[in-house]
């Protein structure tokens, strides 16, 4: 698919937007109709980003995109195992709320977790052997599509269990804040795990500890195939979920990674450098903590990112439970980027084909370094079970993706 200046005629949603007046969630609880309002004092955040930060901004995007067209079929060519999630359509999310950290704040995703991946830095071709199997994986290729780690670049893992990072994402804010660092941890979740006890007891404990977490909602509307008002209680007004932990709320545009960054720009500082209220120093032992988080000290926060995948659930989905016409429909965060570059004379059409047949090579690159790398040997099954040798099972060394990348 080239990627052009004008794809479709422009919508509401295709532009980086820029009006003002509260987030209101759309009423059908569909992404890319978000009037969101601006939260931001003054300018906004991406204003300031110079023509090569934006290029950076298209590259990473493009990237992902291409690896995961690679991805598809290499999965359909039976070069990919067990389940495999794809990441086309939410492009945005992933880079422009990683773009607005630091290099060493933390982060940790569920399984559709190749875009967190590649946007924090892995290296496309370590991500690509470790769904194929091979030992030059992230995790020697033990871990598949679904459990990308990378320790150098702060991802603590994508995961499987519907819901089961987010007490990880607590707890990697919990030793932020006991080791009084200046980080904030970003917790990637879909909206099928907004059912899920794990998240609610994670909302709970970040809001009584006033941890430095960030929720990030990556609201496809549809989780594994039923629509998010079909299943989801006040799915029309997410708000709620935050107020209920008195946690700060924000909602943007995932199909805008400009909006994106903006909102994460923002969100982040108001969260890193939160203190638990229950380790003042002059309290009394006895005294119970006053928990007033929303609008005051800085603390956990809780973003609605409205997106859609144009992908299936995974690769097994038949998607019956949607129109091809519903999907057509929907705006390209890679064109809506695109446009807006050139619109605002950031990039001209030439520069903007050199970026995609660069990803495109990439990503070819990534499919023949997975496919010539070796496979894990029958001797890895004993080894990274335990962190100490126990009987048969030994300690596996260091893996060659940690020694290349660490070095």
């Amino acid at each position: 698919m080239p990627i052009a200046t004008q794809d479709k005629p422009a919508s509401d949603a295709d532009a980086h937007a820029g009006s003002n007046g509260s987030p209101k969630q759309n009423p059908k609880g569909d992404p890319g109709l978000t009037d969101n309002a601006s939260r931001f004092a003054g300018e906004r955040p991406s204003a300031d980003l110079s023509s090569d930060a934006l290029i950076d901004l298209l590259a990473k995007m493009m990237l992902i995109r291409r690896f995961e067209e690679r991805t598809m079929q290499a999965y359909q060519q039976a070069k990919i195992g067990g389940f495999c999630h794809i990441y086309i359509g939410q492009e945005a999310v992933a880079v422009g709320s990683i773009s607005a950290l630091n290099p060493d704040d933390p982060i940790v995703a569920a399984y559709r977790d190749h875009g967190q991946a590649l946007a924090r830095g892995m290296h496309p071709n370590y991500c690509m052997a470790e769904m194929f199997g091979k030992v030059t994986g992230c995790a020697k290729g033990k871990g598949g599509s679904m459990h990308m780690f990378d320790k150098p670049h702060q991802m603590y893992g994508g995961h499987a269990i519907v819901g089961g990072q987010c007490p990880l994402g607590v707890g990697l804010a919990f030793a932020i804040q006991y080791q009084r660092e200046d980080k904030v941890a970003l917790c990637y979740l879909g909206d099928g795990a907004l059912n899920q006890g794990a998240f609610h007891e994670s909302m709970n404990l970040a809001a009584i500890y006033n941890l430095p977490v960030i929720f990030v909602l990556e609201n496809n509307h549809y989780s594994m195939g039923t629509h998010i008002l079909r299943g989801t209680a006040m799915a029309n007004d997410m708000r709620q979920k935050a107020e209920a932990y008195g946690m700060r709320y924000a909602q943007c545009n995932g199909l805008d990674v400009l909006e994106v960054y903006d909102t994460f720009h923002t969100e982040i500082s108001h969260t890193r450098g939160a203190k638990n209220p229950q380790w003042i120093e002059d309290r009394e032992f006895h005294e119970l903590p006053e928990y007033k988080v929303e609008g005051e000290k800085p603390g956990p926060c809780f973003i609605n990112v409205e997106t859609y995948r144009t992908q299936g659930h995974s690769m097994s989905d038949p998607q019956k439970y949607r129109s091809k016409d519903e999907v057509g429909d929907k705006p390209d965060p890679i064109q809506n980027l695109v446009r807006y570059m050139v619109e605002h004379d950031h990039a001209k059409q030439g520069l903007i084909d050199e970026l995609d047949e660069k990803a495109k090579t990439i990503a070819k690159a990534a499919i023949q370094y997975a496919e010539e790398s070796e496979p894990l040997g029958m001797e890895e099954m004993y080894t990274d079970v335990y962190s100490e040798p126990f009987g048969k099972y030994v300690d596996g060394g260091e893996s060659i993706f940690m020694r290349e990348t660490a070095g």
